[in-house]
């Protein structure tokens, strides 16, 4: 019965508009119900006017009309050909589907009216766009900075649409701003370069999703936000949640582990400084000039390790059985995160792995690192470290009982600086800080939108890169879950329009929709795969002959089309 009702409504629409249709029952022999030659057709039974009342008009009525409308009320509607005419009612479907279409394309646009609160909570909660809810959505709330970005404008609609909580730090609440920004959003007045402030937008969120950008290229704006917002929101971020941690009298699965602290002459107690070769040449050791190494703790308050290696095949190194609290061991984290000042030059760090009643047993792995001149962090993953044998098994952080930090010269490279002439190969010295665990995680606690570099004016192109890097590396280091996301030019545009390349290596040079950056940011929240991993994204082209192909991968606008897992999981980790 409803739909024999929706089918007379569309017959009644179409009797009302037959004076002003093209389409006569005269203009084509198809239309003529002679044509036919069938009764049934011919001649129509009468239909009740069902609803008739509640169509609305198709334009507005002349007097004779007005009649013809209070007649049809006393008498029955009696319907012909023209009435069912299939051109007009194919045209009038066309636009009832093309008018629905556009309502729902909105969802994807940018769009500068807010949502009132009541028709939102209808939509998302039984409405008809209850399917593109997340499992745990509801349970998570999400501080997005940067909402009145590109990016962020529309991200902000997309998380609500799949019904997470959103929390907003603006600059300023003038209506400007809240004009961009639905209701149910929570704003929070703040910058992200006033440490204070950003402590309050954190409390209360599960995940960050940082797609500010700087307002000018200005070194000191671009530092501002870039560089400085980042660490201000990964280290507030850190202190809420071993600040929830201590509450539950626990500790943090986001903390760091810290294995050694170098900051009194007492933190070097249990470091030896061990020296080796590896092969002897009874030639050449009758001319070199042996090797020699010491691990001190100096006035100036610094835990300084140095020495030199003139031996052919030698090697110094400093190395200690480690020793963590009750109940912690390395396989609940990722990797090891050094604090340093360097000298330019490389060094291994070596891991003991296995029974520590028996050291007989225990294998090794190693993975080099190079420092730079002055104090820097240096994150090396699990993953890194290699088997000195290669038929051992790959490394288990569980079994590691003892760390090692060895300098050897035959692996260094003369480098010329500005001081002098050429650095020596032999000599080294390193400033010890600390030596942390990073924790290990399923999913993605911060998520970064920064950039490639293309698209941006070549004279400050430079400028915005160094202080994007720079972000980018306080993130890796913070401890935090992250992914980092590159995207080539931000087009204004609809997304899921296009396949997309993920790639590595800083290569792509194509555009991409900023509808398309804010689907992978949502994305990337729950998706193991994303989870400490730097990618660039742009639309799919055809690469430029000698270049390797890239990982493609095409997606349509699906809510259940997951093209993000088979996208990252090529892709290295760690990065």
């Amino acid at each position: 019965m409803a739909i024999l009702s929706a089918i007379n409504g569309i017959l009644l629409i179409s009797a009302d508009n037959k004076k002003n249709s093209p389409y006569k029952s005269s203009s084509s022999p198809l239309l003529q119900s002679k044509f036919f030659g069938n009764p049934l057709i011919k001649t129509l039974p009468e239909l009740p006017s069902i609803g008739r009342k509640s169509v609305p008009s198709a334009g507005p009525r002349n007097e004779v009309e007005q009649d013809s409308k209070e007649e049809v009320g006393k008498q029955p509607a009696s319907l012909s050909l023209d009435d069912v005419n299939p051109v007009g009612l194919g045209r009038k479907s066309r636009q009832v589907f093309d008018e629905v279409w556009r309502k729902f394309s909105e969802l994807g646009q940018l769009s500068r009216t807010p949502r009132n609160d009541e028709d939102y909570e209808s939509v998302l909660v039984g409405g008809p766009m209850c399917d593109f809810t997340i499992p745990g959505a509801a349970d998570t709330t999400v501080l997005v900075v940067g909402v009145t970005s590109r990016v962020g404008r529309i991200l902000v609609r997309k998380l609500m649409l799949r019904g997470y909580k959103v929390k907003a730090l603006v600059r300023k609440d003038d209506p400007e701003t809240l004009e961009l920004l639905p209701r149910s959003v929570k704003i929070v007045v703040g910058d992200v370069g006033e440490p204070s402030t950003v402590k309050t937008a954190v409390e209360g969120c599960n995940k960050v999703i940082y797609c500010a950008t700087a307002r000018s290229n200005i070194t000191g704006d671009l530092n501002r936000v870039n560089h400085l917002g980042v660490y201000n929101l990964s280290k507030a971020f850190q202190d809420y949640n071993h600040k929830l941690a201590q509450m539950r009298a626990g500790r943090s699965s986001k903390s760091k582990l810290l294995i050694a602290k170098f900051n009194r002459p007492e933190a070097l107690e249990g470091w030896e400084v061990q020296q080796g070769t590896y092969f002897t040449d009874l030639v050449s050791s009758n001319y070199d000039g042996g090797m020699d190494a010491k691990f001190e703790f100096t006035e100036t308050g610094n835990a300084v390790f140095s020495g030199y290696v003139f031996t052919r095949g030698g090697y110094v190194e400093l190395a200690k059985k480690l020793s963590l609290p009750l109940g912690l061991t390395l396989d609940r984290y990722e990797g090891l995160l050094f604090s340093i000042g360097g000298d330019g030059k490389g060094y291994i760090v070596i891991l003991e792995a296995g029974p520590s009643g028996d050291t007989s047993q225990s294998k090794l792995y190693f993975a080099r690192f190079t420092t730079r001149v002055g104090f820097g962090r240096f994150r090396i993953p699990f993953s890194a470290f290699r088997p000195v044998k290669s038929e051992d098994p790959p490394l288990d952080p569980f079994l590691v009982h003892t760390l090692r930090v060895r300098f050897e010269p035959r692996k260094q490279k003369s480098t010329v600086s500005a001081k002098q002439a050429v650095q020596d190969t032999s000599s080294f010295k390193m400033i010890l800080e600390y030596i942390k665990a990073l924790p290990s995680g399923q999913e993605t606690d911060f998520v970064l939108v920064s950039c490639t570099g293309s698209g941006i004016e070549p004279s400050t192109r430079e400028k915005v890169l160094k202080a994007k890097q720079a972000g980018e590396k306080t993130l890796r280091i913070s401890g935090l879950g992250y992914t980092i996301i590159r995207p080539g030019p931000l087009l204004e545009e609809p997304g899921g329009q296009h396949a997309l390349v993920f790639d590595q290596g800083n290569r792509i040079t194509q555009g991409i929709s900023c509808a398309d950056v804010a689907d992978i940011c949502v994305k990337a929240l729950h998706d193991s795969t994303a989870r400490n991993k730097s990618f660039d994204v742009c639309y799919e082209y055809v690469a430029e002959q000698g270049q390797g192909l890239y990982e493609l991968v095409a997606h349509l606008p699906d809510k259940s089309n997951n093209y993000l897992t088979p996208a990252l999981s090529v892709l290295e980790k760690n990065t």
